[in-house]
């Protein structure tokens, strides 16, 4: 485990840490903190300057673990999108019906007959919204099964 030193220690230029060897330890009855400072602090070795020892950096050492920084950046959510589907003079409305149950996750009968009835009636239907990647797919998808289909951003409500 690592040993993190906190805030910053003041040495004078003449203080020794380094024990002479063969020298009497200082012993502890029980577990002794200072130990791991001490060390720390002889592993540095005098430098130039002051005698100030600056706060250590300490790097992440479990792997695989995120910091809190990846954690809320992989948080953010992407943009939605609408699917709009747009009335057309070609297909079934039963047609309709089926593609958007076979195409969008979920999607119930009541759903798809509501939609195509709102794409029928007022030229187009939102279908679904969802992420850009997502509605991309879905409008291939649409189009793909001869259906005339679009997306745009969701920004403004709904």
């Amino acid at each position: 485990m690592e040993t993190a030193i906190r805030g910053r220690l003041a040495l004078s230029p003449n203080t020794v840490f380094n024990p002479k060897p063969g020298g009497k330890q200082p012993r502890c009855r029980r577990p002794c903190t200072n130990r791991g400072i001490l060390r720390a602090i002889s592993i540095t070795g005098s430098g130039k300057g002051a005698g100030t020892l600056e706060k250590p950096v300490i790097e992440r050492t479990t792997p695989g673990r995120e910091s809190e920084f990846d954690l809320k950046k992989s948080r953010k959510i992407a943009p939605p999108y609408r699917v709009i589907l747009h009335n057309d003079n070609f297909n079934k409305r039963e047609y309709v019906v089926q593609v958007l149950m076979k195409v969008i996750p979920g999607m119930t009968v009541d759903n798809a007959v509501n939609i195509m009835q709102e794409a029928h009636y007022n030229g187009l239907a939102v279908v679904i919204i969802c992420a850009q990647a997502d509605a991309e797919e879905h409008c291939m998808q649409l189009r793909g099964n001869g259906l005339l289909s679009s997306i745009e951003p969701a920004s403004g409500g709904c």
